[in-house]
């Protein structure tokens, strides 16, 4: 099973995956919910307790007493310090096109600790309209260099499937430690180096398969 390292632990993909969903979970509580079981959080979830119970050790030395549970608070500080949500990352975005423009006015990241530095594009154009708080499109010819010079560790890609790797390349070799891809392409990056692909095209597929199963079903009811 792939581990992902963070500071000086590490925890199986599966688990990182899980995380951002607790703390949207105890994010969410009440106000005067101080404390909250793991078979609370478990059944809130649809997730098995002795999971949840072994997620939140490996991040939290916060330990849920019997009958009163955990410390919601301090849970929350501890997920949010090794997802890194408590520091600033920066990160720099390959492809100006569509998905790429709606990212780049997309405000949510700061909230995960992710700040956009730049955006590149083949077709750079310095007069095109500007987004409000997004950065200037740059020639990707400059984006190995920025991403090294400012020590960029997280790239997105939004560019055509043709042009993934080549993108993929250069920011690795800028230093990314980190590849978020939105290309319907599968990439490879060196050891070390965390890919997370976005197929939208998979996605779709299985919301549309089922749908059809579900509409094919309620008409075998009727």
């Amino acid at each position: 099973m792939a581990q992902v390292r963070s500071g000086v632990r590490s925890v199986s993909r599966q688990t990182l995956l899980r995380l951002p969903v607790y703390l949207d979970f105890l994010k969410r509580l009440p106000a005067g919910d101080a404390r909250i079981s793991a078979p609370k959080l478990a059944a809130a979830l649809g997730l098995n307790e002795v999971q949840v119970r072994k997620d939140l050790a490996a991040v939290s030395s916060c330990a849920g007493k019997p009958k009163t549970g955990f410390e919601v608070a301090r849970l929350v500080r501890d997920i949010e310090a090794f997802l890194g949500y408590d520091s600033v990352n920066e990160a720099v975005l390959v492809g100006a096109g569509k998905l790429g423009r709606a990212l780049l006015g997309y405000e949510g990241f700061a909230q995960f600790g992710i700040r956009l530095v730049a955006a590149f594009d083949r077709e750079a154009d310095e007069t095109a309209p500007y987004i409000r708080g997004a950065p200037k499109i740059l020639p990707v010819s400059k984006l190995t260099d920025l991403c090294r010079r400012m020590g960029v560790h997280i790239g997105i890609i939004t560019v055509p499937a043709e042009s993934a790797q080549e993108v993929c390349d250069m920011l690795v070799e800028g230093g990314v430690r980190a590849v978020w891809n939105f290309a319907p392409v599968r990439l490879r990056v060196p050891d070390g180096v965390l890919l997370q692909n976005e197929n939208i095209a998979s996605s779709l597929a299985v919301l549309s398969a089922h749908l059809k199963q579900s509409l094919q079903a309620s008409m075998q009811i009727r």
